[in-house]
């Protein structure tokens, strides 16, 4: 079962641009660290996934060892591991996450 829940992540990961495992929804986030990171994210104006680990416990446990870290949210991006809520919030501060956001060639939002 666990080999099936790394590959599930994988698929899902490898799925998106920007993707973010976290505790609720973007529209309804369920802890202080998923809504600054979802925060982050619409202030960079970027299109992103989402997954609710709430929502199936093997997904909760497995994404911690499929990063290897222990904390939930978790940001991807282009399936590379960014970090958790206080790595998105210093790097959007110094002006990296934007700047990864543009290497890695994701685009804004269209308004």
């Amino acid at each position: 079962m666990n080999d099936d829940v790394q590959a599930r992540i994988a698929d899902t990961v490898n799925a998106h641009e920007v993707l973010l495992f976290m505790k609720g929804s973007p529209l309804f986030p369920q802890c202080g660290f998923s809504s600054r990171a979802i925060a982050i994210l619409e202030h960079l104006g970027v299109e992103y996934g989402s997954v609710d680990v709430l929502q199936d416990q093997g997904i909760r446990q497995g994404i911690k060892q499929f990063s290897d870290w222990p904390t939930i949210p978790q940001l991807y991006v282009k399936g590379e591991f960014v970090g958790g809520s206080d790595i998105m919030m210093e790097m959007y501060e110094s002006g990296e996450l934007a700047e990864l956001m543009q290497k890695s060639g994701v685009a804004a939002k269209v308004a």
